[in-house]
């Protein structure tokens, strides 16, 4: 059915008065191609993508590669990732649309895929201006292999600028369209609320919530969200106007199975006693998650405070203790090495001096055996003493090495060459076992200020170990030596496919081992280093992939310039 106004039912009349045939309007225009004729993409346009394609497309990985490393060095835009393999998956993903962007077919769908694109930008938070910055970027890229086909090129760059324009256009309109959206929501919640209970909403976060620091979130006796202030939003990175109405064990994806159950246990019994007036306070710790995917733990402080004219029932005060939770394990580590340390020195003290007092005479009869021509095989027992006296000498300067580390010699060293030496030193090992060691380190020179020689030590341990659990499979096996850059620090990570290691291992004490020789001591004196520098190693572990990761940061430990001015001078 076709509406017209009266003007236009005038004009049709007129029109028909005259004898002459009356016309439809034209048919509405799409807002792509509304866009489209706003920056002026035509076919030929189409046309010129569409055969400029063959050219371009292998320099698709690589423009990924440059897009993802330079947001890498911006924390804003850095945060909303989860982790290497999501931006792994999200440099694919910009391959694959590059490669629809020179596909030739400029349509509704065509659309509807960017549209699709940008409303992800929006749900993980990506600021929206980086998304003018990003398309720069990939921009220059393009326009530079552009000017390398000579004058054919240049009518390429004007057909790639307009498409980027669409791009960048459509993509934004996701933005206005979120924020079109929460206006409306913020509206709808106004029109439901009374102008009374709005105003003392206000007061309650102006007075009180907004300069705390603390998470507090209100929650009525469904456990809805009615409150959330700027340090809730802080924390879990969501906005007040995304969450407020919805569930709290839903919107910050708390376990319902583990601790969310026991949260949920503790608001049903707040709800059964809604209508009593007395103040009733629980503490509670659990995990959240943020917007970005991050887990992070919460002590919340509970407190049913119920008050009439009031839908806020129950006040969740909460504290972020991921960074003390975690500091706190790494003190307990550091103060158990330090404890264990002077023992192993004291040990070591004990048992060198009479060790090589053995050593000399054995030395001494392993000779006079010899020249007196003894029997083979009590030379041959001679020689398993002396062998397995040096084992315990080496095992005492193991010792010595744990417990009295030597001070960093601390300078500007390049992340791929430490993994490509590590890499190297365990080939051949490697190679024995059929054990595949690949590295995957970013193309650019990735520098951090740190002790050479002992973050190699490190590398290689960790190598050595993967190399090791993955070979005692009886298979063929695949070992990843990998390195990235953070806006303030840089990561290395080595991971293999072997068996795993169990939840409960104690792996960085020192003295625990699973192998049949070893000292236990190998994970302890490498753990020590990382912590040295100012880092934290940690490990991820199930059936079939393990990781341990190194995190150090780019400008070295604290004291750098003091250890290494101690170094220099002696």
């Amino acid at each position: 059915m076709v509406i017209f106004t009266r003007t236009q039912r005038e004009r049709r009349s007129s029109l028909s008065n005259h004898g002459l045939p009356a016309r439809d309007p034209p048919a509405a225009e799409t807002r792509f191609e509304e866009l489209k004729r706003y920056v002026a993409f035509a076919a030929e346009d189409a046309a010129l993508l569409r055969g400029f394609r063959d050219v371009a497309a292998p320099h698709f990985a690589r423009i990924a590669q440059e897009f993802y490393d330079r947001i890498r060095l911006h924390d804003e835009a850095h945060a909303v990732f989860t982790g290497e393999a999501q931006i792994a998956r999200l440099q694919r993903s910009l391959v694959l649309w590059m490669e629809r962007l020179f596909g030739g077919r400029y349509d509704e769908a065509y659309f509807e895929d960017t549209a699709k694109i940008g409303r992800v930008h929006v749900k993980v938070g990506l600021p929206q201006r980086y998304m003018f910055t990003a398309m720069a970027l990939i921009r220059s890229s393009l326009q530079r292999i552009a000017e390398a086909e000579g004058p054919a090129g240049l009518h390429v760059m004007d057909a790639v600028s307009r498409l980027l324009d669409l791009e960048l256009a459509i993509m934004l309109e996701s933005y206005r369209d979120n924020f079109v959206a929460r206006i409306q929501q913020v509206e709808r919640l106004e029109r439901k609320a009374l102008d009374a209970s709005l105003a003392r909403t206000e007061h309650r976060y102006v007075n009180a919530v907004e300069l705390a620091h603390v998470v507090i979130v209100g929650l009525d006796a469904r456990g809805a969200i009615l409150l959330f202030n700027q340090e809730a939003e802080r924390v879990t990175g969501f906005a007040r106007d995304e969450v407020i109405g919805r569930p709290l064990l839903e919107c910050l994806a708390i376990d319902e199975t583990g601790e969310g159950a026991a949260l949920r246990e503790v608001l049903g019994g707040f709800a059964a006693t809604a209508g009593e007036r007395e103040v009733v306070s629980r503490a509670i710790e659990t995990a959240i998650s943020t917007r970005s995917g991050q887990r992070r733990s919460v002590l919340w402080q509970l407190t049913h405070a119920p008050s009439s004219g009031d839908d806020v029932c129950v006040f969740a005060i909460g504290r972020d203790t991921t960074h003390e939770k975690a500091l706190l394990a790494r003190t307990k580590q550091q103060e158990k090495l330090a404890a264990i340390g002077t023992l192993a020195a004291g040990l070591a003290h004990e048992i060198r001096n009479p060790l090589n007092g053995a050593q000399l005479h054995v030395t001494y009869l392993d000779r006079s055996l010899k020249r007196s021509g003894a029997h083979p095989e009590l030379i041959e027992t001679v020689g398993v003493v002396a062998d397995e006296i040096k084992r315990l000498g080496s095992l005492v300067t193991e010792f010595l090495a744990f417990a009295r580390p030597k001070p960093l010699l601390v300078k500007r060293v390049m992340a791929q060459t430490l993994l490509e030496r590590a890499a190297q030193m365990v080939a051949a090992q490697a190679h024995q076992h059929g054990v595949a060691v690949e590295l995957d380190v970013p193309p650019q020179a990735l520098e951090l200020e740190a002790d050479g020689a002992k973050l190699e030590q490190v590398l290689l341990n960790l190598t050595q170990n993967a190399v090791e659990a993955v070979s005692g499979e009886g298979r063929a096996g695949r070992v990843v030596l990998r390195a990235r850059r953070q806006p303030q620090t840089v990561s290395f990570e080595i991971e293999d496919d072997g068996p795993g290691i169990p939840d409960d291992a104690p792996i960085f004490d020192a003295f625990f081992s699973t192998k049949a020789q070893g000292t236990g001591l190998g994970l302890s004196i490498s753990y020590r280093i990382v912590t040295d520098h100012g880092g934290t190693l940690d490990v991820e572990s199930k059936r079939g992939c393990t990781v341990f990761r190194i995190v150090l940061p780019l400008d070295g430990p604290p004291d750098s310039a003091i250890r290494s001015r101690m170094e220099n001078h002696g």
